[in-house]
């Protein structure tokens, strides 16, 4: 269903600065080329429930000053096809990327190409597109992309989320149907390029093992980033191994790299009844890196230096900074990460965002 025109004007509103909606800022803490960045995809639902958050010194704030204030500089954004409600579909996002505009941030978009999550086991076609022929998905992958850019003028784009198997399932698997994968992308990748010579494209794999094989294969497309996604739960729980890889990477094709994807607990307890991802020792780098709020602190002052110190590091992302229990500690079908917000039980801004200042 739509947002009522009361919702979309409270949430063209949401900006602490008194601007006009339709203006776009300079963007703020941009110092240096360093992306420090969160994934806030979920917060137009979370904004449209109230809640109240705190910034560090405890005093209430607004959710995008608290960011801004502690050095971040781009948002990162996924966006599906057609979702089976509004968000984090093309409306909402486009509203969301003007309010994050206005408020001084870079936008990086994350293309799904589906009407629900893409990551490396899930890369289902949206329903409008399946049946169709594969001239016709070309286009339609084109079209779409050129839509986006139009309206959204991001300044990073991922043409795919976590495409380690490819895209647009079955016609786009990347081992089933190579070639016809390498032409999907260009396809993408044609559409920003006729649309933008500042938007920066970047390739998204998930985790360590079997990058090299990956970048290998895409070796010929025209990209400017490579992006991975690193949590110690799924891809090792080795800092030296994530920071050799992401240099060998960058050295082989020349090209930037960030980490696109990572996120740490502060906590193993929970604030809902939805079963969190991580919520045991085993999940963790243990002992440099607990599950407290210094150790969340401490994971984040890590990957910093480390993205830092490789030399064509260009900085990083971190995923679900949003993710409160927003629908309620009784829910059993809210967040499955607020004990990795960025955010206490009490959404408070914890220390770890102090981290995403640029020196």
């Amino acid at each position: 269903m739509k947002l009522s025109i009361q919702i979309i004007f409270l949430f063209l509103a949401f900006s602490s600065c008194e601007k006009d909606d339709t203006s776009i800022t300079e963007p703020e803490n941009d110092n240096s080329m360093y992306i420090s960045s969160v994934d806030i995809s979920n917060y137009p639902e979370i904004f449209n429930s109230g809640p109240t958050f705190y910034d560090l010194e405890g005093n209430q704030n607004d959710f995008l000053n608290i960011l801004k204030e502690n050095g971040i500089n781009t948002v990162r954004l996924r966006l599906w096809v057609n979702p089976s409600n509004e968000h984090s579909g093309f409306n909402e996002v486009k509203q969301f990327s003007q309010t994050l505009k206005t408020n001084g941030f870079k936008t990086w978009l994350t293309i799904h190409y589906s009407d629900t999550w893409a990551d490396p086991a899930h890369q289902e076609t949206p329903t409008q597109w399946q049946g169709i022929s594969f001239a016709q998905l070309k286009d339609s992958i084109y079209n779409y992309t050129e839509k986006i850019m139009d309206e959204l003028q991001p300044n990073y784009i991922q043409i795919g989320n976590e495409i380690n198997s490819g895209l647009l399932h079955p016609s786009g698997h990347i081992s089933n149907n190579y070639q016809k994968f390498k032409e999907l992308m260009n396809m993408g990748i044609t559409a920003v390029r006729a649309n933008s010579t500042e938007t920066e494209i970047i390739l998204h794999f998930a985790g360590i093992e079997g990058s090299d094989w990956f970048f290998n294969q895409v070796n010929t497309l025209d990209y400017d980033i490579i992006g991975l996604s690193y949590y110690p739960i799924w891809h090792g729980k080795s800092l030296n191994n994530l920071k050799t890889k992401m240099q060998h990477l960058s050295e082989t094709h020349n090209k930037k790299i960030v980490i696109a994807e990572t996120s740490y607990p502060f906590t193993l307890e929970w604030n809902d009844w939805t079963n969190n991802i991580v919520g045991l020792d085993e999940h963790l780098i243990l002992p440099e890196y607990p599950a407290t709020i210094e150790g969340q602190r401490k994971f984040i002052e890590q990957i910093k230096i480390l993205t830092n110190e490789v030399e064509n590091g260009i900085g990083f992302c971190y995923w679900g900074a949003e993710l409160i229990a927003w629908k309620g500690n009784q829910s059993i079908n809210a967040s499955p990460w607020e004990n990795q917000a960025l955010f206490d039980f009490d959404n408070k801004a914890l220390p770890i965002l102090r981290e995403f200042k640029i020196e």
